[in-house]
């Protein structure tokens, strides 16, 4: 298979815009893939001219239904302004679905299904690679189930957004952050940040948690605005910068989701 990762080098889901060139490799390729939510209102008019009568298009949010969530704003976190105003009628989606297990098994069986029909000779070697990486994917959600069960507490805080809203609610965790997952913010207010560190202190966390990026400025503030201001700084990868040369160098799903296991359990112990 040829695949062509679009939001490359880094791209932002959320400020992705297409180019020309984009907009041909649309057209003409035989499986497109993309989130459905917000972030992707371009992709109606990418998908008007296809090239290729026969494509096929897999929308995430619509293959996973029911199992979609609304964002949501919990406590003590910075509320966007459009947020406040926003139509009640008009939910915005958390588009971060394959931070979820459960969700990444469902998804994988569409692209299989999708697989399969475009290349019927090769059914069986799908549906084959598709149970082996199915078991590997309902290991590693034991796995998690398990941390969280034998974990000493039920609570992440993250100054950074959130996009963890369904691996959390998976396994039933708790949890505070500065921003909303789909936030377009990037400054805290000073409220806010004192919440977070208030809450450090009251419920006794060993860690400020954050997503991949350079800047962690944020955490560190709420860290210095602690009792014990000595916290360190842990990063769980939320795979929204991850790269075509990245996973050439052998970056997977599996493999990331892996080392959130692992920055997980410290962040519970």
């Amino acid at each position: 298979a040829e695949i062509t990762m679009l939001l490359d080098n880094g791209i932002d889901l959320h400020s992705y815009q297409p180019t020309a060139d984009d907009i041909v490799k649309i057209a003409d390729c035989d499986l497109f893939l993309y989130v459905g939510g917000e972030s992707d209102g371009w992709v109606d008019d990418a998908l008007a001219g296809a090239a290729n009568k026969d494509r096929k298009v897999i929308n995430l949010l619509d293959v996973l239904g029911a199992q979609v969530k609304e964002e949501e704003t919990v406590e003590g976190m910075e509320t966007e302004e459009e947020d406040a105003a926003a139509d009640a009628d008009d939910p915005e989606y958390d588009e971060h679905v394959w931070l979820s297990l459960k969700n990444a098994e469902t998804l994988c069986e569409a692209i299989a299904n999708a697989l399969e029909d475009l290349d019927e000779q090769n059914k069986d070697t799908y549906a084959a690679n598709l149970t082996a990486y199915t078991d590997q994917l309902a290991a590693l959600d034991a796995a998690y189930q398990t941390a969280v069960d034998t974990g000493k507490r039920k609570t992440v805080l993250f100054g950074d957004r959130f996009p963890f809203r369904y691996l959390v609610d998976d396994y039933g965790l708790s949890y505070y952050a500065a921003f909303a997952g789909c936030s377009a913010e990037s400054e805290a207010s000073f409220e806010t940040v004192s919440f977070l560190a208030k809450k450090v202190d009251a419920l006794s966390l060993p860690y400020v948690l954050t997503i991949e990026g350079k800047q962690h400025k944020i955490a560190e503030t709420i860290v210095q605005n602690t009792k014990a201001k000595n916290q360190p700084i842990l990063t769980m990868d939320s795979m929204q910068a991850t790269t075509s040369e990245d996973a050439a160098n052998g970056t997977t799903y599996l493999g990331v989701m892996e080392n959130n296991l692992g920055v997980l359990k410290q962040a519970l112990n």
